[in-house]
């Protein structure tokens, strides 16, 4: 059993930290995609308007029912053959396509839930003083929701970071696809994934700590 390359493993530490910026960068903008996606669909659920809920339930069911990686292949393999005007596309943008639309389809059930988690008597209030349904989503039931979602939607970020790594897929060099290049020019495969698994790892405890400040402060805001 050989030892560990310890010297190439800190000689790696900063080359993959120079594409952490690359791999939140699409992480983030999927994330606010899908944020705007999944709060749209979420209402539509709520309010179930007559054809659109059909197609809403369905694109749901597809996003959630195949696999992440089957769902990039489609966006930048297969999409361009059919559709002539996005054979132009580059493996970032559909990557982040792709997490936009996988992961807006788990978030719209998450904020639907929390919605119809809000006391009706809210709503009831609401309507009383004669808001329209498009004033009272937005003033009284979504900021409330938004309470309860947070941790969950934190959660799906941090999963959109990981899910970052399987962008090397389709050729973008960010953390795993440097990672890759780096293993395959030394051939130490071990010390390599086993430095870019740390790196991930740091990523996501700094985020779980965020989570957890975020619910902290949330929950004495709501005490009050």
């Amino acid at each position: 059993m050989r030892a560990l390359d310890i010297d190439y493993m800190l000689g790696l530490v900063p080359v993959l930290l120079g594409y952490v910026p690359l791999t939140l960068a699409m992480a983030a903008a999927a994330m606010v995609l899908a944020l705007v996606l999944a709060s749209l669909m979420a209402v539509e659920r709520v309010v179930k308007i007559p054809v659109l809920d059909s197609f809403v339930k369905l694109f749901i069911s597809f996003f959630r029912g195949t696999p992440l990686l089957v769902q990039l292949f489609l966006f930048y393999y297969g999409l361009p053959q059919v559709v002539s005007a996005l054979s132009q596309i580059n493996g970032v943008t559909a990557a982040i396509m792709g997490l936009t639309l996988h992961f807006s389809a788990y978030m719209a059930e998450s904020i639907r839930a929390a919605i119809l988690g809000v006391d009706r008597s809210q709503w009831e209030a609401s309507q009383a003083v004669g808001m329209t349904q498009g004033q009272m989503m937005a003033r009284i039931v979504l900021p409330q929701a938004a309470r309860v979602a947070a941790p969950t939607l934190v959660n799906y970020f941090i999963d959109m970071i990981k899910g970052t790594s399987l962008a090397f897929t389709l050729g973008v060099t960010e953390m795993m696809g440097a990672t890759q290049k780096e293993a395959a020019g030394s051939f130490l495969y071990f010390e390599a994934f086993l430095v870019v698994a740390v790196l991930y790892w740091i990523i996501v405890e700094a985020l779980s700590l965020v989570q957890r400040g975020v619910e902290t402060r949330l929950g004495k805001a709501f005490a009050r």
